[in-house]
């Protein structure tokens, strides 16, 4: 498609959208009257106009029954997180007994690298991206040491080329098969949170099984973002977190994924709870743990049923709108994004640099701005204009369009008050 530079050609594309309506069932922030233009969905999505009465409902059960409410809720808590399983497998491409919705991101990340990353021998080395998100490399540093490994002796941080932002698919096989029987574990995030990359999660799970590692994803910026196929490639464990693309609140409930080869390994270490014990034996309080043959054995403790209730709104309108349908104008949106920056980056006379891979199938719905010659000031400029991006050091403007919400004539408004600013 041909894109123009004007306002009644973005409200062409807008009228035209089949997903128009769901950009009605959010509440958005207000400047000066108006909505914002919000372009930060991968920090924080914005609410569902469901969630209130979804959370008072079960408030309101809370005070109508109290401890009976996990039974006589009108939606009982007991089993609440199964609720959410079913649309939250279709979002990563997994079967329902392969995720479970529990804790916060960094939180699932500990339990799963328990379980996969077993160090032995030489084998010991745990690879993943440039400039990962800092909770990961956190993760990271604090599992070497759990192993009484100094973090420099066994973390390797694959780096991109010289004069390039962005790693290379066959730079990131060929690191894997350099690093060989070293190797232990792959964990990169599913798309990298500062240049919006998304890396191919099939050829580096593909290497990493060759060379005998597990592989495993932080999807934080993968989920309901890029179309995800993890049972398909086999991937071994990944988690994600709810509040970014999910909508599903600040600090919101988190998922897991566990492949379904590894259900049946009783012998997989793992950090235990009771709620990832035999549910049928769950309310005799043996000792002895008898993990359920899903990835729900990794949970540990019963639902956070509040944050859940929000959860469950955000993924019913992902159900509702449909996961091809979304990339599909995912994918339009960014592309029209990219065309109105580069437009800005003529009529101003800035040299503006986007550093996310300009092929579709490797990003998602977010674009990382070098600004040359501009400091954090700029940020600030566009928020007192009624537009919400977000600012990276040391000179990154993030934007993320989201299909759900975002409209095209959003991106041409940006567009016009950006050239002005500039």
């Amino acid at each position: 498609m041909t894109f123009e530079y004007s306002h009644a050609f973005a409200q062409q594309l807008d009228d035209a959208d089949p997903l128009r309506s769901f950009r009605n069932e959010f509440f958005f922030p207000a400047h000066e009257g108006k909505d914002v233009l919000y372009f930060t969905g991968n920090s924080l999505g914005l609410q569902p106009k469901g969630t209130r009465e979804s959370v008072l409902s079960e408030l309101e059960d809370w005070a109508k029954w109290g401890v009976e409410g996990h039974f006589h809720a009108r939606r009982p808590w007991y089993s609440y997180h199964e609720i959410l399983t079913e649309t939250s497998a279709a979002i990563v491409g997994a079967k329902p007994s392969e995720v479970v919705v529990m804790n916060q991101l960094t939180v699932n990340l500990h339990l799963l690298l328990i379980s996969f990353y077993r160090p032995e021998g030489k084998r010991k080395k745990i690879l993943f991206e440039y400039k990962p998100f800092p909770s990961d490399h956190y993760a990271f540093e604090s599992q070497a040491r759990l192993h009484n490994f100094l973090p420099n002796e066994v973390l390797v941080e694959m780096q991109p080329r010289d004069s390039e932002w962005n790693l290379r698919t066959e730079d990131i096989v060929a690191k894997i098969h350099e690093l060989g029987d070293e190797l232990a574990c792959v964990c990169f995030g599913g798309v990298n949170y500062f240049t919006g990359q998304y890396f191919d999660l099939s050829a580096i799970t593909q290497a990493s099984h060759q060379v005998g590692a597990t592989c495993g994803f932080d999807l934080a910026h993968a989920a309901g973002n890029v179309p995800v196929k993890l049972h398909d490639w086999g991937v071994d464990f990944a988690c994600w977190c709810s509040y970014k693309y999910l909508n599903s609140g600040p600090g919101g409930v988190a998922g897991a994924f566990v492949h379904e080869r590894h259900h049946h390994n009783r012998e997989l270490v793992r950090l235990a709870g009771w709620w990832g014990h035999n549910k049928e034996t769950r309310f005799q309080m043996a000792p002895g743990f008898d993990p359920i043959p899903s990835a729900e054995a990794w949970q540990l403790s019963n639902a956070p049923i509040l944050s859940m209730a929000a959860h469950k709104v955000a993924l019913d309108l992902f159900k509702g709108a449909g996961i091809e349908a979304l990339r599909e104008k995912s994918e339009k949106l960014t592309s029209f994004l990219e065309f109105v920056i580069h437009e800005v980056s003529k009529l101003s006379d800035v040299q503006m640099e986007i550093i996310t891979p300009t092929d579709p199938s490797a990003r998602g719905c977010q674009l990382s701005i070098v600004v040359p010659g501009y400091d954090r000031s700029i940020v600030r400029k566009l928020a007192k204009n009624g537009i919400i991006v977000d600012w990276r050091e040391p000179n990154v403007i993030r934007m993320a369009p989201v299909p759900l919400y975002n409209s095209y004539t959003d991106i041409i408004s940006f567009g016009k008050i950006f050239q002005t600013i500039l």
